[in-house]
């Protein structure tokens, strides 16, 4: 399926604007159309102190916080109308209070872009990747705050083992690849996946001539993904999400989190 309706998770923030960039390069290339949402949830200090501070204040709390969406929602619309986009946006706000969910939303779209961590003390507006990759169907596209997005990035990394959630991503991402001037398909460790010239072959069927990349474990999976991301010149990773259940990831933690916490460059992820 060919990406046309991109959906941007936006909170605002005012220094981390790395996601909407990347979000209006998507758009523009594939000649698509954007929807930027903001869920918008309870703020902490409203949480904290419903039951101890008077109704006038607590309103007080509630119109800064509603003209905080409303000035979210105009920065939004003037950097996509800044970017030739006017006529291709829609903003929507959705009201965790009445039980509206991002992830469900999420469902009706191509692609989600999204900021990686939110502005402190702004929380209560940020997407969570990890949930919207888990629980939307959808693929996603996790991009780092500090990250300069002027253009597409020319060179992904595929993070290739084998399993279900790789083949996923391989799938979801091949419209992204097919534009890629240079795709490396890294496998980590001493041992051959098996299947990885089948796997070559077929995304030279698609016009991609990837380059296989070996690397032993270094430390870890997610630092050996980081580093190779690095040595080769990526600027876009591509990988499986949460290959072990949801508990087992929260226990022992897991590849996907560590990717996303430490890269500088946007991560592609699918369940």
């Amino acid at each position: 399926m060919s990406i046309k309706n991109i959906l941007v998770a936006y909170g605002g923030e005012s220094t981390r604007s790395a996601a909407l960039k990347y979000a209006i390069n998507v758009t523009k290339y594939h000649d698509g159309f954007l929807t930027g949402v903001v869920r918008h949830g309870t703020p902490a200090i409203q949480r904290r102190f419903a039951g101890q501070v008077p109704p006038d204040v607590m309103e007080m709390f509630a119109k800064a916080d509603a003209d905080r969406m409303a000035e979210i929602n105009e920065v939004f619309t003037t950097k996509a109308a800044l970017a030739g986009l006017e006529a291709r946006v829609d903003f929507i706000g959705l009201e965790a209070a009445d039980g509206q969910s991002l992830s469900a939303f999420a469902r009706h779209f191509d692609l989600i872009v999204t900021a990686i961590a939110p502005e402190t003390g702004e929380e209560h507006l940020a997407a969570d990747p990890d949930s919207l990759t888990l629980y939307s169907g959808r693929p996603v596209l996790a991009v780092p705050d500090a990250f300069e997005a002027k253009k597409l990035s020319d060179h992904a990394l595929i993070a290739w083992d084998g399993k279900r959630c790789a083949a996923r991503a391989l799938g979801d991402a091949m419209d992204v690849l097919e534009d890629k001037a240079r795709v490396s398909v890294l496998e980590v460790g001493k041992e051959e996946v098996p299947g990885t010239d089948i796997l070559l072959r077929n995304l030279k069927r698609h016009g991609i001539d990837a380059e296989l990349v070996r690397r032993p474990r270094h430390r870890s999976i997610a630092q050996t993904v980081l580093e190779t991301t690095e040595e080769v010149g990526a600027q876009l990773i591509v990988m499986g999400a949460f290959e072990h259940s949801r508990f087992q990831h929260n226990l022992i933690g897991g590849v996907t989190t560590d990717v996303m916490a430490q890269s500088k460059v946007p991560v592609f992820l699918s369940h």
